[in-house]
C-alpha cells in the first residue's frame, strides 16, 4: 500500500515523496501491519515546515505531528515519534506478562539459597 501525500501551500516533489515513503518502509522491521497511511506536509507563515502522519494498526493508531525549520528535519522527528509509539505497542503485552512472571521466580531462587545455607 502506498502512502497518501498532501501538501498544503507546498508542491510534493518526488524527492519529498520518496524520503516520506522510505521513512515509512523503515517502520515495516516491527512486522506489523501498517494501514492508512497519510503524511500532510505544509508551510507555516512563520517559515516552518510542519509535518503530521498517521497509520492505523491492527489495535490501533499512530499518530504524530512536528515542526522544524529545515522540511527533512521535520520527516525525520515525525518518523522518530511514530517509531516509538509502534514500539511501544508492540512491546506492551510482553512487557505486561514479564513484569508479573519475575516476582514469584525471585522468590523461589531466594528460598533455595536459604535452605542450602541450613544444610551446610
Amino acid at each position: 500500500m502506498t502512502v497518501d501525500i498532501a501538501g498544503k501551500n507546498l508542491e510534493v516533489t518526488p524527492a519529498i515523496r520518496e524520503r516520506i515513503e522510505f521513512k515509512f518502509k523503515k517502520l515495516e522491521k516491527y512486522q506489523v501491519q501498517l494501514l492508512n497511511k497519510h503524511a500532510v506536509i505544509s508551510t507555516e507563515p512563520n517559515r516552518h515546515f510542519k509535518v503530521e502522519a498517521s497509520a492505523a494498526i491492527p489495535g490501533g493508531q499512530l499518530v504524530a505531528s512536528a515542526e522544524h525549520e529545515d522540511m527533512y528535519g521535520a520527516i525525520a522527528e515525525v518518523y522518530q515519534k511514530l517509531e516509538r509509539q509502534l514500539n511501544k505497542q508492540t512491546h506492551k503485552p510482553a512487557a505486561r506478562r514479564a513484569s508479573h512472571s519475575d516476582k514469584p521466580e525471585v522468590e523461589a531462587d531466594v528460598d533455595v539459597e536459604n535452605e542450602e545455607a541450613e544444610e551446610a
